[in-house]
């Protein structure tokens, strides 16, 4: 899956749990004579599924979606389809979300509300194998990186491993222990195992405080 060979258009699979939003989005896709969108996913899970089945060259992944995140999902599809490129589009104007899409794997992050601007040509800077970095973001992330080397700092750490923010997406989202458990093949004890260091690790008490938390960091919407 590399290089969309010429005269072919690069196939695109978009992943986004808000239908207008995806129609909105392949319509600007779609409109390019190299670019189609092959494949439409609701979630991470799906676009994952999709990806492995559907022969595409390119992932563009929303942040925020049911049962598994876009950046989630970016982290399974570089483990599995390392050719793939794979671009973020998103509401949030955030530092931590661009650093942990660039370790998830992503070659881009584009937002949501300049996507009519951005989005083709952040598409065909990753299929140049170029990241691409919303206008505007550059002096920011520099400039805050720069100040946290001075203090000897290095990037943010993640407060969770990947595991635990998998189980803390599905508490958040109201999954009993025993659908967690099957979402993720997990035992039930394994999940309140999770759960348990999720609650000691972040100082908090209860599912509601977790859902705040899993808001927050944009695991899951408000």
């Amino acid at each position: 899956m590399m290089s969309a060979p010429a005269g072919r258009p690069t196939r695109v699979l978009l992943a986004d749990d808000h239908t207008l939003v995806r129609r909105g989005v392949r319509l600007i896709l779609d409109g390019e004579p190299d670019l189609s969108v092959v494949a439409e996913a609701g979630d991470g899970a799906e676009a994952v599924a999709l990806a492995r089945e559907t022969e595409v060259d390119l992932a563009v992944l929303d942040v925020a979606m049911p049962r598994m995140t876009g950046l989630q999902a970016a982290r399974e599809l570089s483990r599995r389809l390392p050719d793939l490129r794979i671009l973020i589009l998103t509401m949030y104007d955030n530092e931590q979300y661009f650093f942990e899409a660039l370790k998830a794997g992503a070659c881009g992050y584009v937002l949501k509300s300049v996507a009519d601007r951005d989005l083709v040509e952040a598409c065909r800077a990753a299929m140049r194998d170029e990241p691409f970095i919303y206008p505007g973001a550059e002096t920011a992330i520099v400039r805050t990186y720069l100040e946290r080397l001075r203090r000897g700092e290095g990037l943010p750490a993640r407060a969770v491993t990947d595991r635990e923010e998998e189980v803390l997406k599905l508490v958040a989202e109201g999954h009993t222990t025993k659908e967690i458990g099957e979402l993720l093949f997990i035992s039930a004890k394994t999940v309140e195992s999770h759960r348990a260091n999720l609650l000691q690790k972040l100082g908090m008490r209860d599912r509601l405080e977790l859902t705040r938390y899993a808001i927050r960091a944009g695991l899951i919407e408000p």
